[in-house]
């Protein structure tokens, strides 16, 4: 018996190494994939994972002179102190609208576009409309806000020069609430439809291209082959990249509302991002900013679970 089990843990041992030596002969293998990897890994754990050491300022009162561990713990009373902040409760609903917004016509703006483009048969004319479309996404929003007053200036913008011509009066795309809501939706559809384009066409092409030779004989029309082949086939990316917007669904970019937000449209402008920015570094509460920057990471988090949990009870693959 004591024989048997020496074998039993010897051939384990021996197992275990060759699996070992089998890891390491694929990473030399794979080597120059590693080392690219390392630069972004680098960059998370310096940029993202680093900073939240700092988190702990959301539960005290941070003094700048005493530092980060020489200040008085208060508990939860700076999380208490968010709720009762002037300008907070309009910053999230802000936050929610312009995103849900973003979302509802953001979000099937590049699926379009993608089974549009899939279908056009000239690849010169697909390859040069893929790079237009596309180069926005390499533009900054302060570069976008300054083209945005060109077009939609009140007295100088290209649109309302025109409009006069015409007789027809000024429309103050920039300057009036639900004006600019709208104006803030499109122009970032604009900006990011040609990224998300191509993650979806890269999609399609993963699509077995006999499944279109089948539909093809059963009599289907273009119509037909995109709802019965093409959709189905990128579902799995459709559903992927949903939970990750719904995850974010609190969480919004400092540099486009601030960009292209003005003092005539502060109601609806001030969002979550633009609020941490006023209360942190204008007014220097660090500790009121940290909480609010943690409130905002939990709830996308939880936003992030649901949306996932929801994806895989209806039979689609999650993200986590």
């Amino acid at each position: 018996m004591v024989s048997t089990h020496g074998l039993k843990a010897n051939s384990h041992k021996t197992e275990r190494a060759r699996v070992k030596n089998q890891k390491w002969k694929q990473v030399k293998n794979d080597y120059i994939l590693y080392l690219m990897l390392l630069l972004p890994i680098i960059y998370l754990v310096i940029f993202k994972y680093v900073p939240m050491t700092n988190i702990v300022i959301a539960f005290k009162n941070y003094n700048l002179f005493q530092g980060m561990w020489e200040s008085p713990w208060v508990g939860l009373d700076i999380f208490k102190q968010v709720f009762t902040t002037d300008g907070f409760y309009r910053a999230l609903r802000n936050t929610i609208v312009l995103n849900f917004l973003d979302l509802v016509v953001g979000f099937p703006a590049p699926i379009i576009l993608a089974l549009l483009l899939n279908e056009i048969c000239f690849k010169r004319f697909k390859k040069i409309t893929q790079t237009v479309v596309y180069m926005p996404h390499f533009l900054s929003w302060i570069i976008i806000s300054g083209i945005a007053l060109q077009v939609f200036a009140p007295n100088t913008g290209l649109i309302n020069l025109v409009l006069r011509k015409f007789g027809i009066e000024a429309i103050p795309f920039l300057n009036e609430p639900a004006h600019w809501i709208i104006s803030y939706i499109l122009i970032g559809v604009w900006q990011s439809v040609g990224w998300n384009t191509i993650i979806y066409l890269a999609a399609i092409t993963g699509v077995n291209t006999e499944l279109y030779e089948a539909a093809v004989v059963d009599g289907a029309n273009r119509f037909k082959k995109i709802w019965h082949v093409t959709l189905p086939g990128i579902r799995p990316t459709i559903v992927t990249l949903l939970i990750l917007n719904l995850g974010r669904i609190l969480s919004i970019g400092f540099d486009r509302p601030y960009a292209l937000g003005n003092y005539f449209v502060t109601n609806v402008a001030d969002v979550i991002s633009t609020f941490v920015y006023r209360v942190g570094l204008q007014s220097q509460q660090y500790s009121l900013a940290t909480a609010v920057g943690l409130f905002q990471s939990l709830v996308c988090i939880i936003f992030l679970t649901i949306a996932n949990v929801i994806a895989e009870r209806f039979g689609e693959e999650g993200i986590m």
